[in-house]
């Protein structure tokens, strides 16, 4: 790509991430909710069934980095929801006679999902404090949990783009988006693997999530980490790959129909 070529990719990329930006404090509520669910959730764990679970810890304290997850999990399926709507609405047929890359508008859509999810997990974060989440973390070891929740956040955000692509609604973008959501509860996000029935525990230590939270919850409070750090790295910078690949190819060829 020339250099005129890359300046105009980055120029469409900069005009839909704005778009999608303005589009998120216009749905307001949205937000809101994404933030809402998961907040409601760690109370209920802490306040109400954290009491009859043991993890051998604090369990706010074993608790928070699979929320923090989840939280991203409600972000990316906003995400599926907003690239459906796009694709539904006729606005990829307005940009079809201007001259912006495809590239831009799914750009758009993952940098705003981004941001979306940051400021989520911020939130969350504060209010787990508030809450009794003690943290052993020094700066080191936040901005290495931060680096590998934006990681995730990234590829899941793609992901749910490339759902939102091949939905045929926003309903069933919502639909197909569901399993972000579910997937936490199989992990260890709430409860130990080796609580779990013996069918169960292999899902829920060899799922994707499970190697994230267990790296999250190192990097906060201490715990043993193992080799779950290089594997949730792989998982993750797998499911960025295949999932951009995916999600730009898919969008190509429904924009030309």
């Amino acid at each position: 790509m020339t250099h005129d070529g890359f300046a105009a990719a980055v120029s469409d990329a900069a005009t839909m991430i704005d778009r999608s930006v303005r589009l998120t404090r216009r749905n307001a509520d949205t937000l809101f909710v994404s933030i809402l669910l998961p907040l409601l959730m760690m109370a209920l764990f802490v306040y109400v069934f954290g009491g009859a679970i043991e993890t051998g810890t604090q369990y706010i304290n074993y608790l928070v980095p699979g929320i923090l997850l989840l939280t991203t999990g409600y972000g990316a399926s906003n995400t599926a929801m907003a690239v459906a709507d796009d694709m539904t609405s006729g606005m990829i047929d307005r940009l079809r006679s201007l001259p912006i890359r495809s590239f831009a508008v799914l750009a758009g859509h993952v940098t705003a999902s981004v941001a979306r999810n940051s400021v989520a997990t911020a939130i969350v974060v504060l209010a787990s404090l508030a809450m009794g989440f003690r943290p052993s973390a020094g700066l080191v070891e936040w901005l290495a949990a931060i680096g590998l929740l934006l990681l995730y956040v990234l590829a899941l955000s793609w992901l749910a783009a490339g759902l939102g692509v091949i939905a045929k609604s926003v309903e069933s973008a919502s639909t197909l988006s569901f399993f972000m959501l579910f997937m936490p509860y199989l992990s260890s996000a709430f409860v130990q693997p080796e609580t779990m029935p013996r069918w169960l525990r292999p899902i829920s230590e060899h799922q994707p999530i499970t190697p994230v939270i267990e790296t999250v919850r190192s990097f906060l409070t201490g715990s043993p980490m193992g080799n779950s750090g290089w594997i949730a790295l792989a998982w993750c910078g797998g499911l960025l790959i295949a999932s951009f690949t995916l999600a730009t190819v898919l969008f190509r060829r429904r924009a030309r129909r």
